[in-house]
Order: structure tokens, then sequence, then C-alpha cells
């Protein structure tokens, strides 16, 4: 018998196989309205799944859209998908079809590549198959019936996928609405009209498996909603993300760029105005880690193959490292990471108790081998810049230090702009140098920093370096996407391989504890995030060009000179547009150019020496005199205050 816990606190008995729907009977009518599925302990049912384990039960309602209600009915929707494309396109070969987070996708074999004129019909024929309103059947197969079903059906990818659940000894079961049956576990909403508001998105190649050795796949991308409004917002974001993109805002600024074809994949080549804002960027929090006791360090872009070794990194981590270079016949390697060299820097001399903590900064350049099909603009690079920091400590500091990191990077990513965090102790992942005990301790000392700071976060378990566990700082965006950024990583694997040692109050060696963090993570990934976030309006004082000098005409030239020279001389970053192009013709182009600040000088200007303010989101600010203007303009920048 399958004993269930039920939302009330009462239990009921229930023949092992009943099928969910059945179980629903012991709920009031009202209870039981819009109900879709159910969870039992950490199972998701739909209704026709026969129970299988006593535990607690909980009702999934469709009305209520949560992430549960949302997975069943987008893995619906996924079905209805692909039983829309077998309609129209006979011969199609089916592969796998999930939900996912903002929605779903279906990946399918066919002749040629879909076009966007054939989502156009697809997603007709999906709102045929809606109004039809299908009942999702489960239909449980033996493996041979399965086996011949899928032969009969001539479903390659689906046997294949079906020899595994039989080696597993799975339950063998498929999904029948309307004349679609396909391979799945399910769950299901149980009828396909329960979802009217959906959007296929996009189109992309997808190797079978995510193996570039088998067949390129055609993945369509799909999301739905209960309602009209959520879908609407939905594809507004994805709009808004699309303008966003760091890549096109980067070529569109004259921020960066990357040449594959001559200087590499993944290595980033910054621009003036792009490598001022780095500048700006770095300057900030440089001021912060002198301010906060941090020394800063410079070290080698290579290494000796037996500091890698020595470090662990040649046995765990060199898939994503270069391969070695041959010097005078010995082997180095670009360094993946800079902890090797800070050990080396620490170890250079005998250090005291008294000289700990020592805190160690580097804005050190890494190299890691990335395939390039994952390479992305900025967020997914070769070649990227860490805002680094190894600290060595005693053990009676260890939880100030991590107390005073976690502050310390949290408040950094609030300079700029960034107040919602989501936060993940990441804990020891499968493959990991290092006792048990070590693991305990330091995985323990995690959790009470983030406990006492008293900031929300989740566990993230097997996530962790394969020398110790971390703390993974992720922020979100303008447009509610989470990036990971800061990190915070406890390390007691490096001071015993390199046998780091100080000298204690008792004259004797102890071993140091070593805390691992960035806080921006890497300037080029933190560079795009920001792009995107602010969507290329940098706030003023991180803006290249701060303000936009226009004369209306040629008369207002000389004026505008002086402007020029005298904003220059208060400190702001200023530029001249004298150009023949109408007034209105520059104004948007330096607004196209997110410059903060647009001074229009005519002849009321020039008369009494004042700028006619605009700023670039349209907003006229009137007349103000030049060193008026420089004052606001120059307590926005000293206060780094953020739009």
């Amino acid at each position: 018998m399958i004993t269930l816990s039920l939302p009330n606190g009462e239990e009921c008995e229930f023949a092992e196989g009943t099928p969910v729907y059945s179980v629903l009977d012991v709920f009031s009518d009202d209870e039981r309205k819009d109900v879709i599925g159910v969870r039992v302990n950490d199972r998701l049912l739909d209704l026709q799944t026969p129970l299988s384990e006593s535990g607690s039960l909980s009702l999934v309602r469709l009305r209520e859209d949560t992430d549960e209600s949302k997975l069943l009915y987008r893995h619906s929707m996924s079905h209805v998908l692909a039983q829309a494309v077998r309609r129209l396109y006979p011969g199609v070969k089916l592969a796998i079809g999930p939900a996912t987070k903002d929605g779903f996708y279906y990946d399918f074999d066919v002749p040629k590549p879909f076009t966007p004129e054939d989502l156009e019909t697809i997603s007709a024929e999906m709102k045929k198959i809606i109004k039809e309103n299908h009942r999702f059947e489960r239909v449980d197969m033996s493996p041979d019936e399965a086996r011949d079903f899928l032969k009969q059906e001539d479903e390659p990818y689906k046997i294949e996928l079906l020899e595994e659940f039989i080696a597993r000894g799975d339950t063998i079961t498929f999904y029948r609405d309307g004349d679609f049956t396909d391979l799945c576990a399910g769950p299901h909403i149980r009828f396909s009209n329960q979802v009217k508001h959906f959007k296929l998105t996009s189109v992309a190649g997808s190797y079978w498996r995510g193996d570039e050795n088998n067949k390129m796949l055609q993945r369509i991308y799909g999301t739905a909603f209960l309602n009209k409004e959520d879908l609407e917002q939905y594809l507004w974001r994805l709009e808004e993300a699309k303008k966003r993109d760091h890549r096109r805002l980067g070529k569109d600024l004259d921020l960066f760029s990357s040449r594959p074809d001559t200087v590499g994949g993944g290595l980033i080549l910054w621009h003036p105005k792009g490598g001022l804002i780095r500048h700006l960027i770095e300057e900030h929090c440089k001021e912060k880690h002198l301010a906060g006791g941090y020394d800063f360090v410079y070290t080698p872009h290579i290494g000796r193959s037996c500091l890698w070794e020595t470090s662990g990194h040649l046995e765990f981590y060199k898939d994503g490292m270069y391969a070695p270079i041959d010097i005078e016949g010995q082997e180095y390697y670009l360094k993946p990471m800079n902890c090797p060299f800070h050990t080396q820097i620490f170890s250079s001399s005998i250090r005291s108790y008294r000289d700990l903590p020592l805190r160690f900064a580097e804005w050190g350049t890494v190299y890691r081998f990335e395939r390039s099909g994952t390479l992305h603009g900025l967020t997914r690079v070769r070649g990227f810049t860490q805002d680094d920091a190894h600290l060595f400590c005693r053990a009676d500091q260890m939880p100030t230090e991590i107390d005073r990191v976690l502050e310390f990077s949290l408040s950094t990513l609030r300079d700029f702009g960034f107040k919602d965090f989501t936060i993940y102790l990441s804990t020891r992942p499968e493959k990991r140098v290092g006792e048990e005990d070590a693991w305990d301790a330091s995985e323990s000392a995690l959790r009470d920093a983030l406990e006492r700071s008293g900031v929300a976060f989740e566990l993230n378990a097997g996530d962790g370096a394969f020398y110790g566990p971390k703390i993974d700082i992720n922020v979100t965006d303008a447009l509610g996407r989470l990036w990971q950024l800061a990190t915070v990583q406890f390390d007691f694997n490096l001071p015993e391989r390199f046998n780091l040692h100080y000298i204690g109050d008792d004259g004797n060696e102890h071993r140091p504890y070593m805390i691992h963090r960035a806080l921006l993570g890497s300037m080029e990934r933190f560079f795009g995030v920001l792009l995107e976030h602010f969507g290329g309006a940098f706030p003023v004082w991180l803006s290249p060009v701060q303000v936009m000098v226009l004369p209306i005409t040629g008369k207002h030239q000389e004026y505008a000179e002086e402007v020029v020279q005298e904003l220059s001389a208060a400190g702001l970053r200023v530029e001249s547009d004298a150009s023949s192009n109408t007034l209105n013709y520059r104004i948007r182009s330096a607004q196209t150019q997110k410059i903060p600040y647009m001074l229009v000088l005519g002849d009321r200007e020039l008369e009494s020496r004042s700028v006619a303010v605009r700023v670039r989101s349209g907003e006229d600010l009137g007349s103000l005199p030049i060193a008026e203007f420089a004052a606001i303009a120059n307590e926005k920048i000293s206060e780094k205050e953020m739009p």
C-alpha cells in the first residue's frame, strides 16, 4: 500500500499503481479544480502517473502558474510542436523535446533547415491542434511493444533512447494526444487547449546529444504562458535583450572587437572608448582594494609545468589549458589561473603570525581553452583578466576574513548599480582533492559566513572547485536575467601542495588558510554584463564622452570651442560636433552614441554665455551658465551616481 500525507495533514492509503487522478477523489470539487498534477516527495507527477512511493503529497494547479505548472504545460507544448511538424513534414525524425526555464524546444531531423516562414506555418498548425483539444493519454508498453512501435514509425533517435531506458530498467511510457504518440516519461497537462498563449521564438542547429561528431539537427525554440499579458511581456524582454546585446552595442559604440580571422577567436581587442570605461572600472575597484588592506602583485603569463603539476591543475584542469610551450627543453603553460603564482610570493620569505593576514590582489590575465562553438562575445572568451585576490590567514582570522570578503564583494557590485543578488553555496564535486574532514570544515566556514551576513542563499551541491567549496554571487540585471560574477573560494589544497607555512607565536610552523576571491569575476564578462544592464547608456562617470557640444550654425563655432575648453578644464570629457548635418540629426547621433549631455549653442546662448542642456533621454533642462552645468555634471561624477 502507498501512504500519502495530504496537505491538510490527513493520511490516506492507496493501492500501489493507483493513478493520480483516482487520488483526487479524496478532495472536494473546489480543491480538485484546475489540478493538473501532484508532487510526491521530489517527484512531479501528472494525473495519469501510477503511484509508486509513499510520502507527502501537494497539488499542482494550472491557474497558480508556478514553476511546476509551467514545466507541465511547456513540456506538453513541445509535444504539440512535434505533432504539428509531423503533420506538415511527413518523414521528419523526432529527437527530444523538453521544457526549459523559459519555454520549450524540440529537435528534428529534416532534409533542409526550417525558415522563419516555416515557423509561422507550424504555429498555425499548433493553434489548430490546441482547438482540437486532445487529451494527453499515458500509454504503457513492454520493451518489445515499444521497439515494434518505434520501428514501424521509423524513429531511429527514439529507438536509441528506448534501448537506454530498457538497459536502466525504466518503465517504458508513451503519451498520445490525438493522432500523435511520442516516447515520453511525462508529465503533461490534461488537455491540449489548457494553454493557448505561445510563441515559436527561433530555430537553430543542434548536434544530436550535443556531440559535434553526431548529425546536426534542427531545434525549434518556443515559449508558452497562461495569459497573453505574460507572453507579451516575455517577448518584449526578448526584443529588448536583442537591442542590449553587448556584441551589437560594442560595435555600434566602438568599444571592442574580436578578429577570429587574424587575432584568434575568443581574444578581445579593446578600443579607446571601451578601454577608457574599463580603466575607470578598474581604477574604482583598485582604490577600494587599497582602502581594504590589499597589496597589488603582478605575475607572469606562463609558468613551468612543475608549477601546474604541484598545484594539481595538470591533473584536474588540463582540458581547460592550452598545449605546453617548449622553451629550451622545458615545458611551460599559459596560466589558466593566478593562484599558484601567489603561493610562490607567499613562500618567497619567512612569514610570521604577525604578518597575517596577507591579501594579494592582481588584475591578472589568464588563458583557458574553450571550444569555438561556445565562444560568445565578451561573456565566453579564451583570454580574460580577473580581478583576482588570494588571502592567507591564520585559523582564528578566517571567519573575519570571509565576512570581509563577502561584504566587499556585495558592496562593489552595488557600486555599479546591482541591487538584487542570488547567492549559492557550492559544495564538494565528485572529482576533488583533500580529506573529507577538510571539506566538512571549509563548507561549514562558508555556510557560517553566509548565515552571519543575513543574506539568503541556496545550496548548489557538487559544483565546488576541485580544491575547495565556494560562494557564487549572481546579479540580476535590468531585464531580470541572472549573471554569475563574484566568487569566494576556500582552498585547503594549495597551502598543502606547496608546503606553505608561517611561524606561529609558539615558534612552530603552521599551515595558513587560503581564500580565493574575485569581485567582478573577469573584466570581459563583467563589462559585457554591465553594457547590457545599462543598454550602453553608462552612468556619467563611466561614459567615455560625457558631453557633446552642438553649435547650431557656423557662426556659433568659435563659442563652441570656448565651451569645450572651459568644460575640459573643469574635468569633463567633451567633444564637439560642428558638422554640416542638421541639428536634429546631430542630436539623434549623440543620443545613439549614448552621450549623457548635449549642449546646444545658438544666438541666445552666445549672448548670455550659457548652454542649452539636453539629456540623452530627451529631457530638456533649459539654459544654464557654463559653470553651473559643469558643477551639476561633476557632482554626479564625484558621487558616481547610477541611473
